[in-house]
């Protein structure tokens, strides 16, 4: 039994959430989100719940119950309260810096790399060390994240490299010399 398919969702009163066959779309103060969810799952709207059922025990409709309960639930956060991840840039020299909404990053090699965020996404960067991206899509913000982290991961050995705020990279030792 999937636990966090069985669990209700709270809608706030500020939400509006409308569902037209397998697509949903959901309004909130910050914007409006829409999603094509499986035909088979079937969701209840009562008062100022969603339920989310499944039809049978049969394993892709048990895989998919957690998972469309918790979808149309970051939908309904995004909406409201918005998402954010937060990286930040470790090594000497390397700095971002933001013109206009495109960021541009300084990681050591021989070009700056340009990021121009998608419509609904928005980076910040507080500190020439710290890149904040925003956005109501859960998924869109954290592929961003993701991508901005990709043009150079931490390494090992001193640790350089974009990594997420909190992130934990694990040293190795390096060569001893005789």
């Amino acid at each position: 039994m999937s636990r966090i398919g069985l669990k209700p969702i709270e809608v706030p009163s500020d939400v509006e959430v409308k569902f037209n066959n397998s697509t949903i779309t959901v309004k909130g103060p910050k914007g409006e989100l829409t999603r094509e969810l499986h035909q088979d799952m079937i969701i209840k709207h009562e008062d100022n719940t969603i339920t989310v059922e499944r039809p049978s025990d049969h394993k892709t409709h048990r895989a998919l119950h957690g998972t469309t309960r918790s979808v149309v639930s970051n939908m309904i956060e995004g909406v409201t309260k918005g998402y954010e991840k937060k990286l930040e840039l470790v090594g000497v020299g390397y700095r971002a810096t933001k013109t206009g909404d495109k960021l541009i990053l300084n990681v050591g090699l021989s070009h700056q790399v340009e990021f121009v965020p998608e419509d609904g996404l928005e980076i910040d960067v507080p500190a020439n060390t710290q890149i904040t991206v925003k956005g109501i899509d859960k998924e869109r913000v954290g592929a961003l994240a993701s991508n901005i982290r990709a043009v150079r991961k931490p390494e090992p050995y001193k640790g350089k490299g974009i990594r997420y705020e909190g992130e934990y990279v694990r040293r190795k030792e390096g060569k001893t010399g005789k």
